[in-house]
């Protein structure tokens, strides 16, 4: 799922890569017909070069079309922003094309408008590792010089999660992070570190329940909880320009063991290999679990009247090496088109969805903001009291491998962690299998 909008259930397909128009010679356009030299002046008359879309339509305004998932929010949350800017902009009004709340299908039908290279879809809602992938291919406005944004109000890893190569290219409309969910009626005071919560689980064991859960099929929650411990004890994926692999290290491996170690030796309840969204939460709720790393949407399920925990459970950030961990950071970041025909109204917008006044819409619709102060709010705290534990998590946060290859990174990662949780691969031989999938990712 979306988590929020935060990730997806499996890899996304690559999208073939935009053909580049090629200049046409000076010699060419003098023996032109008159025809063609009149288009090619009408074309010159537009703004910035023909054969790139992105120096196009800077400065057109006018009626845009904004594309995000299903809105699952309880109180409308993207209706609401729509709503405020329409009244605001008479002249300038947005459209909501709602889509699909699948993950693949929103994928598919974004990047099926932009190969066809369609200008209807002025501003979209992509989930974070696609924003990269987008950039890559050109189908999205870089946001620098006088398309410029303010982030400096902005939570740091969200804007992190919004670059490509140094240049920032989407604005980001709302956030996600990971949570560490417990039974503070057996562990009054939270672990911080792997190290720390690894001890506990005799406290598990005594009660007779399991002691740590997270998502751990072979999926894209896979690649999320792996990436989080690897990240967590300084490894990393991929380097800065998005295609030098770079997982084959000691830190890697040591990340790595931790899960594969609690594993074997059952501090991850053997069933917790076929977990995915639902079956870790819903092992926690019923009191199975000591431990659940999970997102922020399941805290209001499990202080439900029907959950075996409620009153007894407290969340706080993911556990480290030596203290705080490092969340994978989800959500949406907004984007405009290459494509539009109206960027100038298109950034304005953006600007609008990253204001204070739109981010009390996003929060108030349990959406995590991408501004900070939004997580220091004494009424959104006392209508969300996990801000606190979600805004340290946030800040701590990596973003999943900023790579335009995302989908064949996430397959490598999941199906090596895999393979070493069940035996199936050493340590050593799955972040080998790690590095090998990643290197041929953008072969």
């Amino acid at each position: 799922m979306a988590l929020n909008k935060a990730s997806s259930d499996k890899a996304r397909p690559q999208a073939a890569a935009p053909r580049r128009g090629s200049l046409v010679s000076r010699a060419v356009l003098a023996t032109a017909s008159a025809a063609l030299l009149t288009a090619g002046l009408t074309s010159a008359c537009s703004s910035g070069d023909g054969s790139n879309p992105t120096t196009q339509n800077l400065g057109g305004r006018g009626p845009i079309t904004y594309v995000e998932g299903k809105d699952t929010t309880e109180t409308g949350a993207v209706k609401q922003l729509i709503d405020r800017w329409n009244a605001a902009h008479p002249n300038e009004q947005v459209t909501f094309k709602e889509q699909s709340n699948d993950a693949s299908q929103q994928y598919d039908d974004l990047a099926q408008h932009m190969r066809a290279k369609q200008p209807d879809y002025d501003v979209m809602a992509l989930d974070v590792p696609w924003t990269a992938e987008f950039a890559a291919k050109g189908w999205i406005q870089p946001l620098k010089d006088s398309f410029a944004l303010d982030t400096s109000t902005l939570l740091s890893p969200t804007v992190a999660s919004a670059t490509y190569q140094g240049t920032l290219y989407a604005a980001p409309r709302n956030t996600n992070g990971g949570l560490l969910y417990y039974r503070k009626d057996l562990v009054p005071n939270p672990p911080k570190t792997w190290p720390e919560l690894l001890a506990d689980c005799n406290i598990a064991r005594d009660h007779g329940i399991g002691c740590y859960a997270g998502q751990f099929a072979p999926y894209e929650g896979l690649t999320v909880n792996a990436a989080e411990v690897i990240n967590a004890y300084g490894g990393s994926f991929v380097g800065p320009d998005g295609k030098t692999a770079t997982v084959n290290s000691p830190q890697s491996r040591a990340g790595l063991q931790v899960l594969t170690d609690a594993y074997k030796n059952g501090d991850i309840p053997k069933e917790a290999i076929s977990f995915k969204e639902p079956e870790s939460q819903n092992a926690f709720a019923q009191g199975k679990l000591m431990f659940l790393r999970t997102w922020p949407n399941f805290y209001g399920v499990a202080g439900a009247d029907s959950s075996a925990v409620k009153g007894n459970f407290g969340v706080t950030p993911l556990p480290g090496k030596d203290g705080i961990g490092a969340s994978t950071l989800g959500g949406y970041n907004a984007a405009i088109s290459s494509y539009s025909k109206n960027k100038a109204t298109a950034l304005d917008f953006l600007r609008f969805l990253i204001s204070e006044d739109a981010q009390r819409i996003v929060s108030e619709g349990a959406l995590p903001s991408v501004r900070s102060s939004m997580y220091d709010d004494p009424a959104l705290i006392a209508k969300f009291p996990y801000l606190p534990a979600l805004k340290d998590s946030i800040a701590s946060a990596v973003p999943r491998p900023v790579t335009p290859f995302y989908p064949a990174v996430s397959k490598a990662i999941q199906d090596n962690a895999y393979a070493a949780l069940t035996g199936a691969k050493s340590v050593d031989d799955a972040i080998i299998g790690m590095q090998k999938g990643i290197e041929a990712a953008g072969s």
